[in-house]
């Protein structure tokens, strides 16, 4: 009766061990704040967009995900001031302040992994979710990590979650080793990019028109209106195109997991 019992209790944590494992999803973050404009002649404050972030966390955790978070160099991520007008919280302006209490108190978020350690722990996740803000276009495009986590997540058919200018991390997988050629994607659009440039930042940054370098890579690239609500799957790989669309990358998102 006793050996019963102990199998019973094995096979109940071996369960339990099982879906936790598969329940967790990785955010992979930027962690610069300064943006160089106009051929290093001008800086900008960046960082990671709060909205494109939060809410994308919140419709994870919410569905019982457990999240972990990682940086390069385990630094907290920065948020990029822009994302908190509120323009971007029309809505679900309620969020705002939630976000920010998160951003500033949550322990877990402030301690986040190296993306050595993210590379490492890769069997531990069934998902990975990179939000936008013009901070990876900085750190995370360099990142000999990045290219590493992109390939594992894609040719393990794990979901894989990219927001605005997160497909521009695509282009840094070698071409010859680039499980995501032919895909349908999604990103910042042309126009939205020439209006964030002319009117918001008011200059030019080093790496950009990102749907073009999607499409001379060989992803067939979609698109919305600009500043509207748009995202698109293929497979494994869900895009969204602008900090207003929160609601389409999170509903093709969670299908995704749940497929998983």
């Amino acid at each position: 009766m006793k050996k019963a019992i102990v199998i019973a209790v094995l096979i109940i944590t071996a369960v339990l061990s099982s879906n936790a494992q598969t329940k967790k999803v990785l955010f992979v973050m930027s962690a610069e704040d300064t943006l160089l404009l106009n051929k290093g002649t001008k800086e900008r404050q960046t960082g990671v967009f709060l909205n494109e972030f939060y809410l994308a966390y919140k419709a994870i955790k919410t569905e019982g995900f457990v999240v972990d978070f990682a940086t390069p160099g385990g630094i907290k991520a920065t948020v990029d001031l822009e994302s908190l007008d509120d323009d971007y919280w029309i809505e679900k302006p309620e969020l705002k302040n939630e976000a920010l209490e998160f951003w500033n108190k949550d322990e877990k978020f402030a301690n986040p992994m190296t993306l050595e350690k993210a590379v490492e722990s890769f069997d531990d996740y069934i998902g990975v979710v990179i939000p936008g803000g013009q901070g990876l276009m900085v750190d995370l495009i360099d990142d000999l990590n990045i290219p590493v986590l992109l390939k594992n997540f894609a040719e393990n058919q794990k979901a894989v979650g990219l927001i605005c200018h997160a497909p521009a991390l695509i282009t840094t997988i070698p071409d010859e080793e680039n499980p995501f050629i032919g895909y349908s994607v999604n990103s910042v659009s042309p126009l939205e990019e020439i209006y964030i440039e002319k009117l918001i930042m008011k200059g030019k940054p080093k790496n950009r028109m990102i749907a073009k370098q999607l499409k001379r890579l060989g992803l067939k690239y979609e698109r919305g209106g600009p500043g509207k609500n748009f995202a698109t799957r293929d497979r494994n790989l869900v895009t969204s195109q602008n900090p207003f669309s929160g609601e389409a990358f999170n509903e093709l998102f969670l299908e995704l997991l749940t497929e998983y």
